[in-house]
């Protein structure tokens, strides 16, 4: 199509979201159009096609205009929908970096070298080694351009669905501006971080600092992350104790660079959480909602999650329970969610998306190296996930790691369940295998009270599951409304679903493809607000 008629629809579509490709090189080069990754590529096709067909089996041959006409809608989407929503992860891939940011803007080597130096510091954790605590520093060292309200809300507007920054109140406004602001720094490449420590003193003997130089310079993308031995001064060993211990670490020349380092001891247990859409209200499966909560709105808790966690902490297994926040969240913003956390949740240390790690398939594999890490580190601890199924990754990534390290259990949370807003399915076909006290899908926090996760226990009998192993919360699913219905016990599911299954047919002679074309203007609508709108903002 002629990039004129694209620039045509791009108009009437009244919108853009896009990521601009990640500049690796140091070399001034303008911000480019990303590729989008095709939502459903063909195994993904073939395997909804074949569950189409058993559901049209299992429902006694429901009529056959709605299996074609879903087989037909599902192919046209296929390309139009970017998989970032079907993943579930916000389309916020492909952030300009470094020389990308100081190339747009305008910035003279002279004006960059004028501006302070700053280090988002991640609050690391720590194992002991048999001599010494090993602490895992990693972070990124950036600077920060003064740049004007205008300049912030044009790049903003590239990334909000379906609206601008002008239509947004002052305080979204003020919101939107200060994120972007995070977004748009020059990161610093071949810089040596060094880092004060404070540790909190034991058995009441003085505060030793000791100062620690980081082995290795920055990566060209400005980022930092090894271990690196601390000395003990202060600090009890980690065979003397089975607390958590806490160090306040200080980044040499900046003072946003502060955090927290967390010294684990070798047994306890380890909650490994996911942020958005089990800690935070983000509606990742909602595209435009879930881009205004993330950079428009303040960061509200989903539900009374906080308390759970504040039980956890306090009163079932407090000190030795270690509590470790990973998302895959893009690492420029990460503050938010650091502000977040600190604000209702137990402390705990951070992991999130390092920037070499920028387009969809490299974030969709940044979990299971991130939890392939902690877990490593930890070998001898107990591990609780928790996340929800909006998720791509964590469905494909907690089951295969609970296969692999049997000392480890899954708490999800079913969106769909909860959530009418997402409408996509899942697999679930990697907890096949797995014993039923060692994962859990959950409806509301409610569901998690009780759970003797100390010892393993990640399964409240009272919450039915109905796992399949396999897609669940297909559009035709026999739950009669396209989701995984955790409210039903197995048997009466299977009643539901043969009396849902006639019921089905009866509508499908009437309205042979109104659930079909429901579920699919959903997919085509965000497919063609996103796509087009990428094409031309950095035209």
């Amino acid at each position: 199509m002629p990039s004129t008629q694209w620039l045509a629809a791009a108009l009437l579509a009244g919108m853009a979201a896009a990521t601009p490709t990640q500049t690796l090189m140091p070399t001034a080069v303008a911000f480019s159009v990303p590729a989008i990754t095709p939502a459903f590529d063909d195994l993904r096709k073939r395997q909804l096609a074949s569950l189409t067909s058993k559901i049209g089996s299992a429902a006694g041959d429901v009529d056959s205009a709605v299996t074609g006409a879903f087989n037909s809608a599902l192919s046209a989407a296929g390309s139009g929908v970017p998989s970032y929503v079907t993943d579930g992860v916000l389309p916020l891939n492909g952030l300009p970096t470094g020389t990308a940011v100081q190339s747009r803007l305008g910035l003279s080597d002279d004006d960059l070298a004028a501006l302070p130096t700053q280090v988002l510091n991640l609050g690391p954790y720590a194992n002991w080694t048999g001599s010494n605590w090993n602490v895992r520093f990693h972070g990124n060292v950036y600077k920060t351009p003064n740049l004007s309200n205008n300049t912030l809300d044009d790049f903003t507007n590239t990334l909000l669905i379906g609206t601008s920054v002008s239509q947004l109140n002052q305080t979204q406004q003020d919101m939107t501006r200060n994120v972007t602001k995070e977004i748009l720094v020059v990161q610093q490449g071949d810089v040596q971080p060094i880092f004060r420590l404070y540790p909190t003193p034991t058995s009441g003997g003085p505060q030793v600092v000791q100062t620690v130089y980081f082995p290795y310079n920055t990566t060209v993308e400005g980022d930092y992350d090894s271990f690196v031995p601390i000395e003990g001064n202060s600090i009890y060993a980690g065979n003397a104790t089975d607390q958590i211990q806490k160090v306040d670490i200080y980044t040499n020349g900046t003072l946003p660079g502060n955090a927290s380092a967390y010294l684990v001891p070798s047994t306890g247990v380890t909650i490994v959480s996911d942020i958005d859409d089990i800690l935070r209200v983000t509606k990742i499966y909602e595209p435009k909602q879930g881009i205004i909560n993330t950079f428009a709105n303040p960061f509200v808790p989903w539900m009374n999650m906080p308390q759970i966690y504040a039980n956890w902490s306090q009163a079932l297994l407090h000190p030795q329970i270690h509590f470790h926040y990973l998302t895959t969240t893009p690492e420029q913003i990460t503050r938010n969610y650091e502000a977040f956390i600190s604000s209702y949740y137990p402390p705990g240390s951070f992991d999130t998306r390092p920037l070499n790690f920028s387009d969809i398939s490299a974030t969709l594999s940044i979990r299971e190296y991130l939890l392939t890490k902690v877990m490593e580190t930890f070998p001898n601890r107990r591990f609780v996930l928790v996340a929800d199924t909006s998720n791509s990754d964590v469905m494909r990534d907690y089951p295969k790691m609970a296969h692999a390290y049997p000392n480890t259990c899954i708490l999800l949370r079913n969106t769909s369940a909860t959530d009418p807003g997402d409408r996509f399915p899942y697999d679930t076909s990697g907890f096949a295998g797995l014993p039923q006290n060692r994962f859990m899908f959950f409806r509301t926090p409610e569901d998690l009270m009780n759970l003797d996760i100390s010892n393993g226990q990640c399964y409240n009998a009272s919450v039915p599951q109905n796992v399949t192993f396999g897609y669940q919360g297909l559009p035709l699913d026999l739950s009669g409304n396209g989701n995984f219905n955790l409210t039903q016990s197995s048997a009466s599911a299977s009643s539901a679903a043969a009396s849902s299954a006639s019921a089905s047919a009866a509508s499908a002679t009437a309205k042979p493809n109104a659930a079909v074309n429901s579920v699919v203007v959903s997919w085509a609508a965000w497919g063609t607000m996103v796509v087009v709108g990428v094409a031309f903002c950095f035209l």
